[in-house]
């Protein structure tokens, strides 16, 4: 077996691969190497498993170096999995190998690996995210009946209120931008900054797009969503305090998915939240059953698995200083920090 970096004359086969892989999710595709690369600054190990010059597996990498919160090899960052892909446990085992081989040569403390669904074995995993997946039917009559009542009401509600969903890309951007910062701010959560947001929208110009949520032409909820195979993926989300309101965001994700049933998707990937969060009993209550993700670790440098998550006890003070701070100062300083947040 073959271990060989990615080269970009590889796209078209490794995207291939990724996509035919039971596996394989919207998060490997190649399109992340480069948007992480121009958008953060990190450096890539895009790995391949090669065995009679056909691709056996694939694991990408990358690298996260901060003073702040440590030195690490991460499958992948900013997304909710990652890992890897292989034909059988020989490539399997052998890509594994070889992200040891870079994490200790790189001098990181650790290595995470964001699986999905199949653990390797005996590497110690957390347990804090859960993903909410849900398949839907091309009825939207059924998938209306199978939400639960609170929410379904909610739903006339919004409907009641003449609310407006309009989808669209990057000139619906700065409307997003003011709700995704917004949100970040009210949970102490260094955001994002536009730019990523809008290289996302234009690398994966043809499987992403923005929904917005108006009243009367005021924004009121917004989510950034990812098209993959027969998956509808919301994945960043804003809303401003009258969302509440007005019905806003369940009325979101209703228009979310009736659209993405027309168009043909079955799968509605609601994303990983954190155990027993807003986000988490938010997903509960639209009848979504949480399903643990299996977050793992090689620990190079450390004792024990990394902890930098904001349910950390010890970053509380700082997040509720950070809510404190001006809306303009967090969008300003917010980026700078979060790219080290992998």
């Amino acid at each position: 077996m073959n271990i060989r970096f990615f080269d970009p004359s590889d796209k078209e086969i490794y995207d291939a691969y990724v996509t035919q892989h039971p596996e394989g999710t919207f998060f490997h595709l190649s399109g992340w190497k480069n948007l992480i690369e121009s958008s953060f600054g990190h450096e890539s190990f895009y790995l391949i498993a090669e065995e009679h010059h056909q691709i056996r597996g694939v694991f990408p990498l990358f690298s996260v170096k901060s003073f702040l919160f440590g030195r690490s090899m991460v499958s992948l960052p900013f997304a909710a999995y990652g890992g890897i892909l292989a034909d059988n446990d020989d490539a399997k085992s052998a890509l594994y190998l070889k992200a040891v081989e870079l994490t200790k040569e790189q001098r990181l403390d650790y290595l995470e690996i964001r699986n999905e669904k199949k653990p390797l074995p005996d590497l110690p995993e957390k347990s804090l995210y859960f993903v909410f997946k849900k398949e839907i039917s091309g009825d939207n009559d059924k998938n209306f009946n199978a939400i639960p009542k609170k929410a379904r009401r909610m739903i006339r509600l919004g409907i009641k209120n003449e609310l407006k969903g309009v989808f669209g890309g990057t000139e619906l951007l700065n409307d997003f931008y003011g709700l995704f910062a917004f949100n970040y701010h009210r949970l102490g959560t260094p955001v994002f900054s536009k730019a990523y947001l809008k290289n996302i929208l234009k690398t994966f110009k043809n499987r992403s797009n923005l929904l917005i949520i108006y009243k009367d032409d005021k924004p009121l909820s917004g989510v950034l969503n990812f098209y993959y195979k027969d998956q509808v993926i919301p994945y960043y989300s804003g809303a401003y305090p009258d969302a509440q309101e007005w019905a806003a965001n369940d009325y979101l994700y209703w228009a979310l998915m009736s659209d993405a049933a027309e168009r043909g998707y079955r799968f509605f990937d609601y994303g990983r939240s954190k155990k027993d969060t807003g986000p988490f009993h938010f997903k509960r209550h639209w009848g979504f059953e949480p399903k643990q993700l299996h977050y793992q670790y090689y620990l190079n440098r450390l004792e024990e698995m990394p902890n930098i998550s904001p349910a950390n006890p010890k970053y509380q003070r700082k997040i509720e200083m950070w809510k404190k701070l001006p809306i303009w100062a967090v969008n300003l300083i917010g980026p700078q920090l979060v790219r080290y947040i992998p």
